[in-house]
């Protein structure tokens, strides 16, 4: 593996995110990768979305929102979105890409991040706990929220 890093998404990464493969049952807890780019163009001023690429291959995606004046407090720094593509999954990339959204939300003077997700078998609850989110709340519709605070 060479050395992970971070960049924003652009027109050239854009492309390979779109087309990275999942593990065989994890898409029924992922949403489309359209819906999160998406929600950068309908919120320019607070969506934060970053590719990690190992050299110049895409290997993972995070897309976050930064929102303080969000009406509910677990959308004030949030992570939306974060996906590694299914050759590179146990090898550190998700982790790195969650380092990164916390360093953004330190620098950005925040406390906390929070992540919204279906818990489930085979669903990403092991990964978030693993890098240190912590069940605190659940959503009406009965999605756990967890946070990690800084």
């Amino acid at each position: 593996m060479a050395e992970l890093r971070l960049v924003e998404l652009s027109a050239t990464t854009i492309v390979q995110v779109n087309t990275m493969s999942l593990k065989p049952g994890q898409e029924q807890f992922l949403a489309p990768t359209s819906y999160a780019v998406a929600g950068a163009v309908v919120n320019p001023a607070t969506a934060w979305q970053r590719v990690v690429l190992d050299g110049d291959e895409v290997v993972g995606f995070v897309s976050a929102n930064f929102d303080p004046e969000a009406p509910r407090e677990y959308f004030r720094s949030v992570l939306w979105r974060i996906n590694v593509d299914a050759d590179d999954q146990g090898r550190g990339v998700g982790r790195f890409a969650v380092e990164g959204l916390l360093e953004e939300a330190r620098t950005r003077g925040l406390d906390r991040v929070d992540v919204i997700y279906e818990a489930g078998d085979g669903g990403p609850e092991v990964f978030f706990t693993r890098v240190g989110f912590v069940p605190v709340d659940e959503t009406e519709y009965g999605e756990v929220v967890a946070e990690i605070r800084l």
